[in-house]
């Protein structure tokens, strides 16, 4: 069982072994080397990305189609979309290679939809939250722990929105969150929380201004037929992204060390959509090799399921999904949920460690 520290900004005994850099150490040795290579090759997958996305909306604004087929095409524009910035995430982190100068064009098209700039993305993903995953109040992608809502209890109604709020609106949550929750950390975040400096916010502000004016250029270009061109790819792409960031981390412990096999956690999903979505599905790989191209992550999960099966956590993405909105979003230790509006309501994290491990899927 994994030890307690005691991390400084909580204040409050955590949970977590700090031997993330001895595996990281260990994976490197033992896994093929080219496990860890750059492969700039792959950026080919934007070409059939892109056709779909604007052949799609091409043919929903021309071809006169009935309704119920606009609404399949949208679909499957979303899906596209979303998937589009799966790949751009992968690029944003240097698995690609590349120069910046090109890496910020893949990342345009990947994130230019879900109205965040890919210089802006760098620092609030690849900085703030792979560096404080999990930590207390300092993941900008967590919501943080019960000691915040005390601070301002104001706060709490934002708590309503998400998964396992038990409001009727939570389950809206996933088709727009995605881009809500970057306009927060910009305008808000970003503002405040000294992880940010030296970001230039002013232009990462006018270049989201702008990613929204584009959507709404093709809103009225598209009169009626927005619905199927603007608004259902919108809510497809951030339901595609959300469904697997929110799973990511928000049913693991707050943790000190920064050690993904404690504080993160990787889904199973069909084959096909995880070739689709660019092995996102393999997040505790991720964060262990930010730069490893994702086609090399099962590598990484097979070493980890054959090595440390106890603590390696990896359910199928539906049960992942329905975990996350049957509990609390706030921690009111480093292992235990609760709602900040009802704190009768607590969930103990610790017993899926043991039923979602892989050892437990061998038995």
């Amino acid at each position: 069982m994994n030890a307690a520290v005691k991390p400084y900004y909580l204040g409050l005994v955590s949970y977590g072994n700090p031997d993330e850099r001895a595996l990281r150490e260990r994976m490197r040795k033992e896994l093929p080397a080219d496990t860890f290579q750059t492969q700039s090759w792959r950026a080919i997958w934007f070409l059939p990305l892109q056709l779909v996305i604007w052949g799609g909306i091409a043919t929903i604004l021309t071809a006169g189609l009935p309704w119920y087929a606009n609404l399949l095409i949208g679909l499957a524009v979303g899906h596209t979309i979303g998937s589009q910035a799966l790949l751009a995430h992968e690029v944003l982190h240097g698995s690609l290679g590349m120069s910046k100068r090109w890496q910020n064009f893949f990342g345009w098209l990947g994130f230019g939809p879900m109205i965040v700039p890919p210089e802006f993305w760098r620092k609030w993903h690849n900085v703030v939250h792979h560096g404080h995953t999990n930590m207390g109040d300092s993941d900008p992608d967590s919501f943080g722990t019960l000691r915040r809502y005390k601070v301002d209890p104001k706060q709490k109604k934002f708590t309503k929105l998400a998964p396992g709020s038990r409001t009727w609106y939570s389950y809206l949550f996933l088709t727009y969150s995605f881009s809500f929750h970057a306009q927060l950390v910009l305008w808000f975040q970003a503002k405040r929380r000294k992880q940010f400096k030296g970001m230039k916010r002013r232009k990462a502000i006018i270049q989201s201004a702008l990613c929204v004016a584009a959507w709404l250029a093709l809103a009225v270009f598209s009169g009626p037929l927005a619905l199927f061109t603007v608004v259902v790819p919108f809510m497809v792409a951030n339901a595609l992204g959300q469904g697997y960031i929110l799973t990511n981390h928000f049913l693991r412990p707050q943790t000190a060390t920064n050690n993904p096999l404690d504080n993160s956690m990787s889904v199973r999903t069909l084959p096909v959509l995880d070739r689709l979505h660019y092995r996102f599905s393999h997040h505790i790989e991720h964060h262990f090799f930010p730069k490893m191209a994702s086609n090399k992550a099962p590598r990484v999960r097979a070493w980890l399921e054959q090595n440390y099966a106890d603590r390696y956590i990896a359910p199928s993405h539906w049960k992942a999904i329905k975990l996350l909105y049957s509990t609390p979003r706030v921690y009111k230790s480093a292992t235990v949920l609760v709602d900040p509006n009802h704190p009768e309501r607590e969930f103990d994290l610790l017993p899926l460690q043991q039923e979602m491990s892989a050892a437990a899927r061998r038995n």
